[in-house]
This record gives structure tokens, sequence and C-alpha cells, in this order.
């Protein structure tokens, strides 16, 4: 099985920042760099939003309209670690933060979800 565990999440002001990481791990995981990883967010009575992915090779990176220019992706391939920086950060990016993994194999998608971390900005 894969695990995906984030952290970092927690209670900031208006204007701070914040870094979330997703550690993977797994008896079956052992190739994290094969991996695209995202983070996705999901406010209170809202849907599930997209908010950024990152390739496997870590080229290639891909940020919703909402933090373009706020929020870098990055990853450490030999940490098995995904990191969302979070800078300026406003109200409306209170939610709880999810760290996802995908591959596709032989046409075949396989996504592990984390279990989230809270993120709080107060006004």
């Amino acid at each position: 099985q894969v695990q995906l565990v984030e952290s970092g999440g927690g209670l900031v002001q208006a204007g701070g920042s914040l870094r979330l990481s997703c550690a993977a791990s797994g008896r079956t995981f052992s190739t994290f760099s094969s991996y695209d990883m995202g983070w996705y967010r999901q406010g209170l009575g809202k849907e599930r939003d997209f908010v950024a992915s990152i390739s496997w090779s870590g080229v290639t990176t891909y940020y919703g309209d909402s933090v373009k220019g706020r929020f870098t992706i990055s990853r450490d391939n030999a940490k098995n670690t995904v990191y969302l920086q979070m800078n300026s950060l406003k109200p409306e990016d209170t939610a709880i933060y999810y760290c996802k993994a995908h591959r596709m194999i032989n046409f075949v998608n396989y996504d592990y979800w984390g279990q989230g971390t809270q993120v709080t900005v107060s006004s």
C-alpha cells in the first residue's frame, strides 16, 4: 500500500507563510520518482479543488488560478517528499490540504491520497 502523510499545516495570519510537506512511503511504493504529485484543498462545505501539481521529474508544474504567484510546489525524490510553499496567505486559503500521488500504468490510473492537513488563515 501507498501511504501519504501531510504535515506543516496550522494557524497563520493573513499575509503570512506556511510550508506543507507530504511524505510518501509504503511496502510497494518504491518508485516515488515515477509519480506525478499534486496538492488539493477543500474548504468547509466546498468541493475539493486543485491547487498545484508537479511532474515525476520536477520539470513541469501547474497551479490553480487562485494561487499562481503565491504558492510554489517542489519535490525531493531522494526524500520521497513533495512540498507546497505558501506565501501571502489569504483567509480564503483556509482549507484542508491534501496530497495526491498519480501514476498511469498501461492506461490504468493509480491515485493515492493523504489524510489532509488543516490550514487556517486569520484576517
